[in-house]
C-alpha cells in the first residue's frame, strides 16, 4: 500500500451520516479511500487488526481517524483514550466530527489528546465545505510524524 492509498477511518454509527460524509468527500474531490467502522469496538478492532480486521494486522495505520463521540458500546471519548494509551496509534491524528455542541465534549475531547474538534454543519452545502478543508488539511498540508507504526509492530 502506498503512503497515497492509505486510508481514512470514518468512526460513525449513524448510516445517513456515514452515506453523508462519503458523498460529501466525493463531492469535495477526495479520492483517498474510507474505511468505516460503526462502533468502538470495531474501530480498535480495526486499529489492531484484530477480529474482522484481522486481514489488516501488517496494513499502515489510517491517515487520520474521523470520530464520532456518540458510539454503541464504546463511545467516542473511551476509543480516543485507548488510541493514546497505545504506543502504535499514540501519535495517530484524531479529528473528532461529531453533532454534540456539549461544551463538556469539547473540552473532554481535547484532554483526551484530539488534533482537532469539528462539529458537522447542519447543511449539505457547509458539510461539503467542512469535508473538503479536512481533507485539504490532514491530507495535504499536515505532516505527521515520521513513524507511524502499523498494527502489531513494535515501537
Amino acid at each position: 500500500m502506498t503512503e497515497s492509498e492509505r486510508p481514512i477511518l470514518l468512526v460513525e454509527d449513524n448510516p445517513d451520516d456515514v452515506d453523508l460524509t462519503l458523498r460529501a468527500f466525493k463531492r469535495a474531490g477526495i479520492t483517498r479511500p474510507v474505511d468505516v467502522a460503526r462502533d468502538g469496538v470495531e474501530a480498535l478492532d480495526y486499529l489492531h487488526g484484530r477480529g474482522a480486521f484481522a486481514s489488516r494486522a501488517q496494513q499502515p495505520l489510517p491517515v487520520v481517524v474521523l470520530l464520532d463521540l456518540k458510539l454503541p458500546r464504546i463511545d467516542g471519548h473511551e476509543v480516543l483514550r485507548h488510541i493514546r494509551s497505545d504506543a502504535r496509534t499514540r501519535l495517530l491524528p484524531v479529528v473528532i466530527l461529531t453533532s454534540s455542541v456539549e461544551d463538556t465534549d469539547l473540552m473532554r475531547g481535547y484532554g483526551g489528546g484530539a488534533n482537532s474538534y469539528v462539529r458537522k454543519p447542519v447543511s449539505y452545502t457547509e458539510f461539503v465545505e467542512a469535508a473538503r478543508q479536512l481533507g485539504l488539511y490532514w491530507l495535504v498540508l499536515n505532516h505527521e510524524p515520521p513513524t507511524v507504526l502499523p498494527p502489531g509492530t513494535a515501537g
